[in-house]
């Protein structure tokens, strides 16, 4: 282990929310921390409110009164920078501006001693970029940690062009040291979580804007069906719409307009109106105290009919379904030959319900179909999406609807759109982390384990290849770009790799 030795100092430069944060994070780990901010008194407001916190933690039994002041002995700020001449690591976390943090750095490169690991806490901006300002940038690394710092366990260790091995070693180590789980990444636009979750917000954002279903029905769907722990309008009003936009935007503009990353027209119109989210008080949902909360499309009761076709075809995510149906006590026949695709239900007046693989229903040419969304898990998640196509009888309609209330469903009626909601998410999350392993942005276990700490996903998006199929998420987004064309759903060329070598195996 070469972590950073309890002795040295830690001196963290911003006294703002992240800043105090990890100046929490590392004074309960045993360092000595100095905090400083270039704004006069900011620091020792800082330090006060860190007193505060960790006061809070004794209230609540987790934390010793004899640790707390023990920690706070070892806590002091900084008036000017020279005063940090004797740190052995320095993490900034000021104003995410290139020219702002390039100066910074520039002016400690001149004031710590030749052994001070530097870091920079930035979300958004490229660690060679800020290096590039060094006259040594080897020493030079990223620190992301998440917002609350002392609560979230992840933090990506970035490795800018220049940065040394033992540096990003020696960061590594320390993290890990502090109770984190760190995991290395390519300094990339938006790194290994914030460039893999843009399509979690942007795809719900697109199906917004294509009127597919209201924000509240989204939302429900990726948590009661997608396992996902907040939806994403309520997510980003939580963030605030400004903050995540600007990642967004950033990130799409690093990538050169990149059409994968593009940002949404609705979310900017949020910003330009003030609608910021909970700190506004109003963004995608109203926050005032007397709002009524939003309230998710449901199905009324329908009656479920007494018998279903069962269309085999090749296992995949149907297949559960037609478990939970043998333990409903629903009967089921055999429907016709067997499917060249997944199995499909067929319904009294002969409606196929099929798990969506990017079609609409209404595009399926082997008749009148009702498309089910992506579960998580179809046998624990509580809510199911259901899409008609325009030609499904509307006895068929309200059958379908019965069925998944019989089997414990609420059930959500959208338009029949390409992908729906969770299976058009997950298979570009499948995408994007595929392709951030192809390109060496991180290791496969890092990109789930950021994927699943960073932003609370029920699984990580590899793991959710390897359940679904890369031919499933290939197949998903072939079906997505025939609707869309323009590059924003072109599998990658590891995805179709992947998928092309699946199907020599024989695998769906």
């Amino acid at each position: 282990m070469t972590a950073l030795d309890l002795t040295s100092t830690v001196a963290v430069v911003g006294s703002g929310t992240m800043g105090q944060g990890i100046a929490q994070v590392a004074l309960l780990a045993g360092h000595p921390v100095l905090l400083h901010d270039a704004v006069p008194d900011r620091a020792e407001d800082a330090a006060e409110a860190i007193a505060a916190r960790l006061a809070r933690l004794v209230d609540k039994g987790r934390l010793t009164a004899s640790d707390r002041d023990a920690a706070l002995a070892r806590l002091d700020t900084a008036r000017d920078l020279p005063a940090l001449a004797g740190a052995g690591l320095v993490v900034e976390a000021v104003v995410e501006r290139l020219d702002a943090k390039q100066a910074l750095f520039r002016e400690l490169e001149e004031t710590v001693g030749d052994t001070c690991l530097l870091a920079t806490n930035t979300s958004s901006l490229s660690v060679t970029a800020i290096g590039g300002a060094l006259r040594r940038p080897g020493r030079l690394v990223g620190l992301h940690f998440f917002n609350p710092a002392p609560l979230l366990p992840l933090v990506e260790v970035v490795s800018g062009v220049a940065t040394d091995e033992s540096s990003a070693t020696r960061a590594y180590d320390t993290a890990a040291v502090w109770g984190k789980t760190p995991v290395r990444c390519a300094d990339t636009p938006g790194f290994i979580v914030n460039r893999i979750a843009r399509p979690f917000y942007a795809e719900a954002f697109r199906l917004h804007e294509e009127r597919a279903a209201d924000p509240a029905t989204i939302d429900a769907v990726l948590r009661e069906s997608g396992g996902f722990r907040m939806g994403p309008f309520e997510l980003t009003d939580l963030i605030g719409q400004d903050v995540n936009e600007a990642v967004t935007r950033s990130v799409w503009e690093s990538f050169f307009h990149d059409p994968r990353f593009t940002p949404s027209p609705a979310q900017r119109r949020l910003v330009e109106s003030g609608r910021l989210g909970r700190k506004s008080g109003r963004g995608w949902y109203d926050h005032a105290p007397d709002a009524e909360p939003a309230r998710p499309a449901t199905a009324e009761p329908c009656e479920a009919p007494a018998e279903v076709g069962v269309q085999p075809g090749p296992s995949g995510p149907m297949a559960a379904v037609v478990e939970l149906l043998a333990e409903a006590g629903v009967r089921t026949t055999r429907a016709g030959v067997p499917a060249a695709s997944e199995t499909s239900l067929v319904l009294p007046k002969g409606t196929r319900i099929t798990v969506t693989d990017g079609r609409t229903a209404t595009g399926d040419f082997e008749g009148p179909a009702i498309r089910l969304d992506l579960a998580l898990d179809y046998h624990t998640c509580t809510r199911v999406a259901l899409a008609p196509g325009a030609d499904a009888d509307l006895l068929d309609v309200r059958a379908a609807i019965g069925l998944f209330q019989k089997l414990g469903k609420t059930v959500s009626v959208v338009a029949d759109t390409p992908g729906m909601i969770v299976g058009r998410t997950v298979a570009m999350l499948i995408d994007f982390a595929v392709d951030a392993e192809a390109r060496g942005v991180a290791d496969r276990a890092d990109i789930d384990t950021a994927m699943k700490l960073g932003v609370n996903y029920p699984r990580g998006p590899l793991e959710w290849c390897d359940e679904l199929g890369a031919r499933w998420a290939w197949r998903t987004l072939q079906n997505l770009h025939a609707t869309y064309p323009g590059g924003r759903y072109g599998a990658c060329p590891a995805l179709t790799h992947r998928s092309d070598l699946a199907y020599k195996q024989g695998l769906s």
